[in-house]
Formats: structure tokens, C-alpha cells, sequence
């Protein structure tokens, strides 16, 4: 059963650690609805998906992103690329905003995922045959969770959130 919401958020974990099994029939179908149903400024959808669920497509990418080797164990990995050519300022945070809906709808149906900044673009493009054209903006690997890693340390509301005005405190 899917979880709400704000439980998703509340539970949402960066996992780095994956049982070797497929994703439930269905929910990949799930996943992509929920790239695809992100908004994005002006509805241009400046982007393109790519899913990865070949083992040795899915090993030379996580080498392209630093070495990342423990990714390649996950069901898969998309890999959000941005058009700058259809949304030149908006397309990395419509991309960022599509790959949330992602990781939240993966914890939903019961998933791990962790986002992934640290790549070398030009090694990415070239494993997954990238045009020029197009910009790696993140990727997400996503998979049974083979741990669940603790709740890290926030920041408290006031340090972080004001009122009407900077500083001031929200009533």
C-alpha cells in the first residue's frame, strides 16, 4: 500500500544499499508517471529520462559517477537530462522537481533511492549515448532497500523558515 504523503516525506531515506530484485509489476510504470506528471515552468518539460536497468549499462555508469560502485546494485537508474534549447534558465530545477517526484514515489511504494550529483557529465553522456545538446542534471538509482539508514539531523523551523519578513518570527 502506498504511504501519504507527508509520511513519504517523513520517511524518505538517501539509500546506498540494494536487495538484488526486480521492481513489483507495475511500479515502474508508476515511476515514470510520476516524472512525467512533474510540473515544470511554463509546461515546456525541458527533459529527457533515460532508465537503466542493463547490469553492464548500469556498472560503467555508476563508474562515470565517481566511482560510485554500490549504484550498479539497484533495480535501476534514471538519469534526468535537461534541454536548455526548449527552458534555457528553468530546465535543471524542472529536472530536480521531476526526480523528487521520483525519489517520493519510490519510497512510496516501498523503494530506496538516493539522488546523485556527483558525475563526471561527459563520461555519463558518453556510457548512455547523450547528445551534445543535452545537460546530465542528476541521477537516481532505485531499488529494494537492503537497509534503512537513519533520520539525519535537521536544521530547526526557525532557523530556517521566517514570517513576514527575514528573521522575523513566523506567527
Amino acid at each position: 500500500m502506498a504511504l501519504d504523503t507527508l509520511t513519504t516525506i517523513r520517511t524518505r531515506r538517501s539509500v546506498r544499499v540494494y536487495r538484488p530484485e526486480p521492481l513489483a509489476a507495475g511500479h515502474l510504470d508508476e515511476l515514470l508517471a510520476a516524472l512525467r506528471l512533474a510540473p515544470s515552468a511554463k509546461n515546456l518539460q525541458p527533459w529527457h529520462f533515460l532508465v537503466v536497468q542493463d547490469a553492464e549499462v548500469k556498472a560503467d555508469l555508476a563508474a562515470a559517477c565517481r566511482e560510485q560502485h554500490w549504484m550498479a546494485n539497484a533495480a535501476l537508474i534514471v538519469c534526468a537530462v535537461g534541454l536548455p534549447e526548449q527552458s534555457p534558465k528553468w530546465y535543471p530545477i524542472d529536472c530536480a522537481i521531476a526526480l523528487q517526484n521520483l525519489v517520493l514515489a519510490a519510497t512510496s511504494l516501498g523503494y530506496g533511492a538516493c539522488w546523485i550529483g556527483a558525475f563526471d557529465e561527459a563520461a555519463v553522456k558518453d556510457v548512455l549515448g547523450i547528445p551534445a545538446e543535452g545537460r546530465v542534471v542528476a541521477l537516481a538509482p532505485v531499488g529494494v532497500p537492503a537497509e534503512t539508514p537513519p533520520a539525519r539531523d535537521r536544521k530547526p523551523a526557525a532557523a530556517t523558515i521566517s514570517g513576514d519578513r527575514w528573521g522575523e518570527p513566523l506567527s
